[in-house]
């Protein structure tokens, strides 16, 4: 999501293959032995297979807002601590059935503790970085998003500032534009690689 959100927003062209995790593709492999989505790949072959990375490079050809143009090392590091600590926690909470060491309830208090520390940045400011939107506030807004939604009572109660933030995210015209379904595509190559997401700009 993040990443289509970051290509719509650099006006980037691209071929999108929607795939299904259970089921996935040898092109996928081909392109990336992790397996895991999104993949993404340039003209020149060059494959990006993180979504921060798919981000960050869409900007680095269009960023007509300056999501990224200042304060990237405080960006950066609430990134990283949102796609690893934060992230780690939230899948523990959706998928808590799978997770036998703890509780439903000790993987919210868990959850809780860093959105807490995003509810109070946001209480000093409109956004994580200040008064824009910047890179940052899209790279954590699908977690959060995923996060709030198992439980959006409980969400919308304890963090009302991150509950506002979310809400602005989640109807404006840039996610409208993104979030629609795709068909699955398959494949039509006999096992010819063929490109995954192949730019078109």
């Amino acid at each position: 999501m993040r990443a289509r959100l970051a290509l719509a927003y650099s006006g980037i062209k691209y071929e999108h293959r929607e795939i299904l995790l259970n089921d996935r593709p040898e092109e996928l492999y081909a392109l990336s032995a992790k397996g895991t989505v999104p993949v993404f790949q340039l003209k020149d072959k060059t494959v990006i297979d993180e979504s921060i990375d798919v981000m960050k490079w869409a900007l680095s050809q269009s960023d007509p807002e300056c999501w990224y143009t200042d304060k990237k090392d405080e960006q950066d590091s609430l990134i990283v601590r949102n796609d690893g600590e934060f992230k780690k926690r939230l899948d523990q909470y959706k998928y808590q059935v799978r997770f036998k060491d703890g509780s439903y309830v000790d993987y919210q208090k868990a959850v809780d503790v860093i959105l807490a520390e995003y509810e109070s940045i946001l209480t000093n400011s409109t956004y994580f970085c200040g008064e824009k939107i910047r890179l940052v506030d899209m790279a954590l807004f699908p977690f959060v998003r995923q996060c709030a939604h198992v439980d959006l009572n409980w969400f919308n109660e304890q963090f009302p500032n991150l509950f506002k933030w979310l809400d602005e995210f989640k109807t404006s015209d840039l996610f409208i534009s993104i979030i629609k379904k795709y068909d699955v595509w398959e494949s039509q190559t006999d096992g010819i690689i063929v490109d995954w997401n192949k730019l078109q700009k």
